[in-house]
């Protein structure tokens, strides 16, 4: 099992940057890639960007440039994903996920969601 726990959101005018984090712990050595998501007001959930263990990352097109996501495997116990948002718009608006995949494939496992605002 892994569990994952997000902070970092909030309420920021168009323009402005927040952090996002994700610290996973539990069975954190079956972790493949770790990512997030967002799910806007009445849509459905998107990718937003994802980094692998080997630190290979992938971006949605709306992002690009602007988010940077990032992973820190350094403790035994716990590992944390990052994401950078800069130059932040009102369409970012959206709860946004942690996810993380187990190696295979074989279990999916989702954090409660944070909410960012953007304000124009």
């Amino acid at each position: 099992q892994v569990q994952l726990v997000e902070s970092g959101g909030g309420l920021v005018q168009a323009g402005g940057s927040l952090r996002l984090s994700c610290a996973a712990s539990g069975s954190i050595s079956s972790i493949n890639a770790m990512g997030w998501y967002r799910q806007p007001p009445g849509k459905q959930r998107e990718l937003v960007a994802t980094i692998t263990s080997a630190g290979s990352t992938n971006y949605a097109d709306p992002v690009k440039g602007r988010f940077t996501i990032s992973r820190d495997n350094a403790k035994n116990t716990e590992n944390t994903v990052y994401l950078q948002m800069n130059s932040l718009k009102p369409e970012d608006t959206a709860v946004y996920y942690c996810n993380a995949v187990v190696w295979g494939g074989l279990a999916n496992y989702w954090g409660q969601g944070t909410q960012v605002t953007v304000s124009s």
